[in-house]
């Protein structure tokens, strides 16, 4: 990476090494920053509030699964429904048949509000197998999610993808491997926002460990949400459909999580809501 006539070039070769097949990748080695850190993390927050780590361990592989598969059927249903509808099992397997041969493409392709509703599915279900109620797991889930999001924009960043519109600002990046525009590091725009509402989260919680049941969920969806709203005005649209339309379809899917938020955030609580947590 370097400066040339006030803009930054980036150009890295988003593959760590390979190996016949077989490529590290950096946004690989981000998406498991994200989920080895949100762990560390979380399991704070369980030991801090008297759970167990088994408790935990059993949560993360919901959150895992929920948030591939999530985010996965979310990119080919919200972005590119029309060839996965004529091509359903490439949703699902890392490979496709060219000209009768196996074709290794891995699942290329993931939408953060598919894994948003993936996670949310997933919660559901282990509230329901482990009896944990539901906002007590969220409350405290949603603190990491933004920092583990901000590891997943960084990955983007490493593979040259969501770019942002072209600019003129000094910190603009030509992402060679795109085109030769300065553009807005988009990705990197998202990733800041995600740590400042990570920080916000954090010490919300640290000061006051018991607030009214989904009120950190509300604050969460309607800090994530709105700054992922906003910053779509700077990134390239991802799909030539969203050209026609005035908010793209990353905006359109944040709009009924930021209400959701609202209404988590400015409802009553339940009287004795309290002593059941």
């Amino acid at each position: 990476m370097h400066a040339i006539l006030n803009v930054i070039h980036w150009n890295i070769d988003p593959i760590i090494f390979e190996i016949g097949s077989f490529g590290l990748r950096y946004y690989a080695l981000c998406f498991l920053a994200a989920f080895v850190v949100s762990y560390i993390l979380m399991l704070k927050i369980f030991k801090k509030e008297g759970k167990t780590q088994e408790l935990l361990d059993q949560l993360s592989i919901y959150i895992f699964l929920g948030t591939l598969i999530g985010a996965r059927l979310g990119h080919c249903l919200f972005y590119e429904f029309d060839y996965y509808s004529k091509h359903p099992l490439e949703m699902i397997l890392p490979f496709r048949m060219v000209n009768g041969n196996f074709e290794l493409t891995g699942f290329q392709g993931l939408a953060s509000h598919g894994g948003a509703i993936g996670i949310l599915i997933a919660l559901w279900l282990f509230s329901r197998k482990t009896k944990t109620e539901f906002t007590w797991i969220a409350d405290r889930l949603v603190i990491v999610v933004p920092l583990a999001g901000a590891f997943v924009r960084l990955g983007n960043f490493f593979n040259s993808e969501i770019i942002g519109l072209p600019t003129s600002m000094p910190w603009g990046v030509v992402f060679e491997k795109v085109d030769m525009v300065a553009r807005h590091p988009a990705q990197l725009y998202e990733a800041i926002a995600y740590v400042i509402i990570f920080v916000i989260l954090w010490t919300m919680y640290q000061k006051n460990a018991k607030p009214k049941a989904g009120y950190l969920f509300g604050i969460f969806l309607v800090l994530l949400f709105g700054a992922r709203f906003a910053l779509e005005f700077f990134k390239e649209n991802q799909e030539a459909f969203e050209d026609t339309m005035k908010f793209n379809m990353g905006q359109l899917l944040s709009v009924p999580f930021m209400i959701v938020g609202l209404y988590l955030i400015f409802r009553k609580p339940k009287t004795g809501n309290q002593s059941k947590r």
